[in-house]
């Protein structure tokens, strides 16, 4: 089981390059070494759009995954593939990569027990969960391959325009729903929803699109900060 360790950094819903350019930002200030970390966690959807065994959709962030790729030779970095990033192993070989059907992974911070996840696995329904099975799978993406510009394009184009900072109401019902599941964990670290905020052990990250800020591990408790 891995430890997290002490100032770890965990980004979560970046949505680069459609929201902003500060995932980008971030990157490069760690690679440079102006934020010392001794590990990197991205907790999906980081990328707008961003999915393996296709070169087209790698041109709209190309500085990125190339930062991404160097700092994984010289970083602790664990990749949970979201819903707008997925099928990533090939494409970052250095890095932890955990696709949704292997998370939550367990982690542990001194004695506490961690569960952490995208967010997108539990409490969302037959439909959704087929969608992704389907969506997030090398055969299809392949199939897909002969129409691959019209395709892209017009989700970029859609994904761009899409409104993704707001309030969840009703989310601590969702969040009770959720906990069902990890009745294990001592802590539960997830994205997804863009909510920023501590409800008892569930830990909902801040969004780096909406709210501008990451989560930070600081004797075994999570921070919300503006790095």
């Amino acid at each position: 089981m891995f430890e997290i360790q002490e100032n770890a950094v965990f980004i979560a819903d970046s949505h680069y390059p459609h929201h902003g350019d500060a995932f980008l930002s971030l990157l490069k200030r760690i690679d440079s070494g102006e934020i010392r970390t001794p590990q990197l966690f991205l907790m999906g959807d980081n990328f707008d759009l961003l999915f393996g065994y296709n070169d087209y959709i790698q041109t709209f962030s190309k500085e990125a995954i190339t930062l991404l790729q160097r700092l994984s030779k010289k970083l602790e970095i664990h990749y949970f593939e979201g819903n707008h990033d997925f099928c990533l192993e090939e494409l970052f070989p250095d890095i932890q990569v955990y696709s949704r059907e292997q998370q939550p992974v367990m982690f542990r911070a001194d004695k506490t027990k961690v569960a952490i996840s995208h967010g997108d696995k539990y409490a969302t329904g037959f439909g959704y969960d087929l969608y992704c099975k389907l969506l997030r799978n090398k055969t299809t993406l392949t199939l897909l391959k002969p129409f691959e510009k019209a395709i892209i394009d017009h989700r970029m184009k859609k994904l761009s325009q899409k409104h993704i900072c707001f309030t969840f109401h009703g989310f601590e019902k969702r969040v009770e729903e959720i906990l069902e599941n990890y009745r294990d964990a001592d802590m539960v670290i997830e994205g997804h929803f863009h909510q920023c905020k501590t409800l008892g052990k569930y830990i909902s990250l801040p969004s780096l699109a909406c709210q501008g800020m990451v989560g930070v591990m600081e004797e075994g408790a999570m921070h919300f900060k503006t790095l």
